[in-house]
C-alpha cells in the first residue's frame, strides 16, 4: 500500500506501526499550521473570528486522512469503520481508540477487509489446510 492510500484510502487494513506514525504526522502538520499561523499574527488561542477559522480550516483538511487511518486500523482489528464513532462518547471514547487502535494487535491472517498489512497467513494458508486435509 502506497502512502497515499494508506492516507486517503479506506480500504485495507493498516497495522500499528504505521497507524501511530501517520497519528503523529497528521499532528505535526496541525502544530506546524498553528505554528505558521501564530508567526504570522495570527491569534490562535482566543475566541477570534481568525482563530476560528484557521480552526475549521486544519480540522478540514485533516479530517479525511484521521479517517481514512482509523477506519483502516479498525479493519485491521476486523471491525467496522462505524466503531469509530464511539469516539464521541466521553471518556470511554479516548480509551477505547487508544487501547483498540493503538496498543491491541490485528486479526492474524486474512479477514474480511483484507490480508495482514505484516504479511501473516494470505494465500499459503489455504494451500496448506488442502494439503492437509
Amino acid at each position: 500500500m502506497t502512502f497515499t492510500q494508506k492516507l486517503f484510502s479506506f480500504q485495507g487494513r493498516l497495522r500499528r506501526r504505521d497507524y501511530w506514525l501517520l497519528s503523529l504526522l497528521l499532528v505535526a502538520i496541525a502544530m506546524v499550521a498553528y505554528a505558521v499561523a501564530a508567526v504570522m499574527g495570527v491569534e490562535v488561542t482566543g475566541e477570534s473570528a481568525e482563530a476560528t477559522i484557521l480552526q475549521l480550516g486544519v480540522s478540514a483538511v485533516l479530517i479525511w486522512p484521521s479517517l481514512a487511518v482509523g477506519v483502516k486500523r479498525c479493519h485491521d482489528r476486523n471491525q467496522s469503520g462505524w466503531w469509530l464513532l464511539i469516539e464521541f462518547v466521553p471518556l470511554v471514547g479516548g480509551v477505547w481508540a487508544l487501547i483498540n487502535l493503538g496498543i491491541l494487535d490485528g486479526t492474524q491472517g486474512v479477514n474480511r477487509f483484507g490480508k495482514s498489512p505484516k504479511g501473516i497467513g494470505g494465500e499459503t494458508d489455504g494451500a496448506l489446510a488442502d494439503v492437509f486435509a
